[in-house]
């Protein structure tokens, strides 16, 4: 007798659901349902609140902290010049940084049960449902952690007065690229370079899963030789995609 294959019920908590895809995971999730409101993640209230961000509370948590941080390197002797030069290295390393996580982490291919679990939680829930406003950005918490390694880099790599703004310029790269991909998604660039990123977003989205991971730049796609070939350009009205 053949089993029939595992299908999620979008009615029910689907984090625990979506590790029993196994290899049908990986076409399921870019299989994108392109509506507003996306489905509950877990039973649980609190754990379900854990997971929905206003976009608002990336650039209200961090921007702060990359103006302590840039102030650190000051009071250690960094002249202004010299820490604006270092916030810059910061968001060029963050331009990368982005590239990076996208292409090998967030696009990583999964077949176990833990596995898809959590690459749906890390990015896989934004590529079912592009348009889930509040499952957009990182979580502040999420952020913290990623952000552990990344300072000790600095440190390792860089002087004491150096680090902090080397380290505030990629906190200030991630806030732009957060606050960007909302855009990207929730607003409506009709002309210029928001419309060009828009479009290589939408063309990641509905065309080419595995080109493009550009957010902010389509630099490191040209560096790396995964610009997509071919690009959308009406895909937003077929799909409603606004």
């Amino acid at each position: 007798m053949v089993s029939k294959p595992f299908t999620v019920d979008l009615n029910k908590p689907i984090v625990f659901q979506v590790g029993h895809l196994g290899e049908a995971y990986e076409k399921w999730v870019h299989q994108p349902i392109v509506t507003k409101d996306g489905p509950r993640f877990f039973a649980n209230d609190f754990c379900e609140l854990l997971t929905r961000t206003k976009w608002w509370v990336i650039p209200l948590v961090w921007l702060p902290v990359v103006c302590w941080l840039v102030c650190i390197s000051t009071q250690r002797g960094l002249t202004p010049t010299e820490a604006a030069l270092a916030v810059v290295g910061g968001i060029f390393f963050w331009t990368l940084l982005e590239y990076c996580l996208h292409r090998f982490l967030f696009h990583i291919k999964t077949t176990s049960y833990w596995g898809n679990t959590f690459h749906y939680l890390l990015h896989g829930c934004h590529h079912k449902h592009p348009l889930d406003g509040l499952r957009l950005v990182f979580p502040p918490a999420a952020t913290a952690i990623l952000c552990a390694p990344v300072w000790t880099m600095f440190k390792l790599l860089s002087s004491p007065s150096t680090a902090p703004a080397l380290f505030g310029g990629g906190l200030l790269g991630y806030v732009t690229y957060d606050c960007t991909h909302y855009y990207l998604h929730h607003g409506k660039p009709s002309k210029g370079y928001g419309q060009i990123l828009k479009r290589y977003d939408l063309n990641h989205h509905f065309k080419v899963q595995n080109k493009g991971f550009g957010i902010t730049s389509s630099i490191w796609d040209h560096v790396f030789g995964t610009f997509p070939a071919t690009q959308v350009s009406h895909i937003s009205q077929k799909n409603g995609y606004t």
